[in-house]
């Protein structure tokens, strides 16, 4: 059951929405301010790396660097490649 995050235009609330099947209909207003307009936001994920020696090739690997907006990482996660 994915959950979606919104934000209201009208008053910047931002607000989660729980689809519990494909076909159900949503109701898409803010819980705040009962406004229609609202965006989709991209949702924060956490995702934590045991740790393993840096030779291995099966773990995940960040590399991070500085960027306009502060520090930027890419995580490549080991499999099959397409």
């Amino acid at each position: 059951m994915p959950i979606y995050e919104f934000r209201c235009l009208s008053c910047n609330n931002c607000f989660e929405l729980l689809a519990v099947r494909k076909d159900d209909t949503m109701e898409m207003k803010c819980p705040k301010c009962d406004g229609e307009q609202v965006e989709r936001v991209l949702s924060s994920v956490g995702y934590v790396m045991g740790s393993g020696s840096s030779g291995d090739t099966s773990k995940a690997k960040v590399t991070s660097k500085s960027c306009s907006s502060g520090t930027c990482a890419t995580i490549d996660i080991p499999g099959p490649t397409r």
